[in-house]
């Protein structure tokens, strides 16, 4: 999920299809599709007659599919995610068209992520865009490596996952601020994709440009709050 916004964005009705747990307070919405939306891009998310400001979440499937899908955590402290994992099929939520520019596309290129940042990379990877594409992922928990199974399957070793806690199979121990730090040869020319907490993106760029010597606009950022 990215920043709040105000309400530039015209709010239309969508019905909820259904919503999943796949995490301890992380759900998977799937809402009816009524706009196409490019690989990355994020809609803005409300309740029916709700006076809060929307929020901000990259969608997270296909283009191709006729489905809108939604990756999100539940914040105890919020308005909004306690509200979206009671919903139930049938419910309408509040939504506006897609828009931004963080897209992908066929180039080259890394993406980065930690917890659900991930989610504009499932968009990407089932759009068909991650044959030449390495994922980086971070988690503090095992359980907390979304769509792992989709990553593996078009992705393979070019899959890296990092976990603080815990160590797993395919899974190394540590944060992946450390081994960027530690990696002896990032390439130089393709665009980095980062996704994921302000203090990580923050990170993660100061390591790419400053360290690897990565031209600043070839790195990209999404950042959620």
């Amino acid at each position: 999920m990215t920043s709040s916004v105000g309400t530039p964005y015209a709010l239309f009705p969508h019905r909820v299809l259904a919503i999943e747990a796949v995490a301890p307070q992380v759900y998977v919405l799937d809402l009816e599709k009524r706009f196409h939306f490019l690989p990355g891009q994020v809609v803005a998310v409300a309740l029916p007659d709700d006076a809060h400001k929307p929020r901000l979440y990259s969608v997270a499937g296909s283009p191709r599919e006729t489905r809108l899908r939604i990756l999100f955590d539940v914040k105890a402290d919020g308005w909004l995610t306690p509200r979206l994992a009671r919903l139930k099929p049938g419910d309408h939520v509040q939504v506006s068209e897609p828009f931004g520019k963080f897209i992908g596309d066929d180039a080259p290129a890394w993406w980065i992520a930690t917890g659900t940042g991930v989610a504009p990379f499932v968009s990407m990877t089932e759009a068909g865009l991650a044959h030449n594409k390495t994922l980086i992922h971070g988690a503090r928990t095992l359980n907390k490596f979304y769509f792992a199974s989709l990553f593996e399957q078009h992705l393979g070793d070019r899959y890296h996952r990092f976990c603080t806690t815990a160590q797993a199979p395919h899974v190394a121990h540590g944060r992946l601020t450390h081994w960027l730090e530690s990696h002896p040869h990032l390439p130089l020319e393709i665009k980095y994709y980062l996704c994921g907490h302000a203090d990580m993106v923050v990170e993660v760029r100061r390591i790419l440009v400053e360290q690897k010597g990565i031209p600043y606009h070839n790195v990209l950022a999404e950042i959620y709050f």
